[in-house]
């Protein structure tokens, strides 16, 4: 294989690259060189998505705002993270005085450490997935229940009262969410049959799981608890600026500051990433058939005096864009699951726009009483829909989850001698 044909197929790109190179090297040692390959790809990738993710969530709160962001250092302010990085280096280490000093070290590095081990198992594209392992969505949620263990001990480290607190919540947040996430990840096993998460990508190719009932609830039970156990808005309770400081990292500075800023931002786009790979088709672009894109365009034409300007214009900027997609397949895979899972990341940012912080109760009682049995009810849908002979399997699961969804509603509406009652000095 010469070196251009390496450019000809943009799916395979860097999987060719890859083979071109260890092709280079004698046979016996190709499998070390893959390995370490694989290790330094993910050391070096991994960096460089957080300093833009911070980028781009600048940049979107800004104009949320009416404001312009980061423009000072490159072109748009695309520099801006490298220099940020480079001023971390140069702060100041500051322990607390009766800090325990090893502990307050270890913290911040075990909460970077898991973050990074996701990306062994994130199916980038087609062939993109550093292991491929028959276990992958267990090692999911094994590498990520670590996180816990670093946010308390970073908080008892410190030997401050904000941390410590902030760190108890982290903990309890991260324990209450994590139970919603791992059933609603059930129902996923259970249809596909298999833990890896190529196979549970591969078995989406046409039909993605979020356009059936179960794999709708599913996937925003799955993408809530994730944004919950990563403590970003609006579940942000642990890290409560008008509470807690700075909660469980305030007494941290310099580059260990910067790895909880980088472990938090690597995990929430992992969170994104394997909400992409279980329920919105991983790497596979939409199935839409030509037909559909006809029709559409029908009704769009067909309609088209009926709708102000700005609806018409969005509309034909939509048809247009399908019309590109449906034209230029197939598209890189790698550049399909890039895209969903940064748009998903924007909505993650949207979030933190958009919403204020939940209460501490309320924070939990979402957890509890409304995203675990709802979770549990859809395991049952899942099954429903698994049943064979059953043609008709829309009308009962949508019923079943309507009903569920219902009861849970009417359960969990504060009645009257909840609400809070203010009484005023005389």
């Amino acid at each position: 294989m010469s070196f251009l044909d390496l450019f000809r197929n943009l799916d395979q790109l860097f999987v060719n690259v890859s083979g071109w190179l260890l092709g280079l090297l004698p046979d016996w040692l190709q499998p070390w060189a893959s390995i370490a390959m694989r290790i330094g790809v993910i050391a070096a990738i991994a960096p460089a998505i957080m300093m833009y993710l911070t980028w781009i969530e600048r940049k979107a709160i800004a104009r949320m705002q009416n404001r312009y962001g980061p423009t000072r250092v490159g072109i748009y302010g695309l520099a801006q993270p490298l220099a940020d990085g480079l001023k971390m280096l140069n702060k100041e280490d500051i322990v607390p005085r009766g800090a325990d000093r090893l502990v307050h070290l270890i913290a911040p590095v075990l909460a970077v450490a898991p973050a990074i081990l996701l990306f062994a198992v994130m199916p980038f594209g087609r062939n993109l997935i550093a292991a491929d392992l028959n276990v992958g969505l267990l090692y999911v949620f094994a590498i990520s229940s670590i996180s816990s263990y670093a946010i308390f001990m970073g908080g008892w480290a410190s030997r401050s009262k904000f941390s410590v607190l902030g760190a108890m919540r982290g903990v309890a947040q991260i324990v209450s969410y994590e139970v919603p996430s791992v059933l609603s990840a059930v129902a996923v096993i259970m249809v596909t049959g298999s833990l890896s998460l190529g196979t549970i990508v591969e078995s989406q190719a046409g039909y993605w799981f979020v356009f059936t009932p179960w794999g709708f609830v599913a996937c925003l039970i799955f993408f809530l608890s994730g944004v919950a156990e990563v403590n970003r808005t609006p579940f942000d309770m642990p890290e409560a600026e008008s509470e807690l400081v700075g909660g469980f990292h305030t007494e941290y500075s310099g580059m260990k500051f910067a790895l909880w800023y980088m472990a938090e931002f690597l995990e929430s786009f992992a969170v994104c990433a394997f909400t992409v790979a279980l329920f919105l088709g991983g790497w596979h672009g939409p199935a839409i058939p030509f037909w559909v894109l006809a029709l559409a365009l029908a009704i769009l034409i067909g309609t088209a005096r009926l709708l102000p300007l700005p609806v018409r214009g969005v509309g034909a900027l939509v048809m247009v864009g399908a019309g590109v997609f449906w034209a230029a397949q197939p598209i890189p895979s790698w550049i399909w699951f890039l895209s969903k899972t940064y748009f998903l990341f924007f909505v993650l940012v949207w979030f933190r726009g958009t919403f204020p912080r939940l209460r501490a109760d309320q924070l939990m009682g979402l957890a509890w009483k409304f995203f675990l049995p709802l979770a549990l009810v859809n395991i049952l849908v899942a099954g429903v829909w698994l049943m064979p002979q059953t043609p008709v399997r829309w009308a009962p699961c949508l019923l079943i989850l309507w009903g569920a969804v219902s009861l849970l509603v009417a359960v969990n509406k504060p009645s009257i001698t909840d609400r809070r009652t203010y009484v005023l000095a005389d």
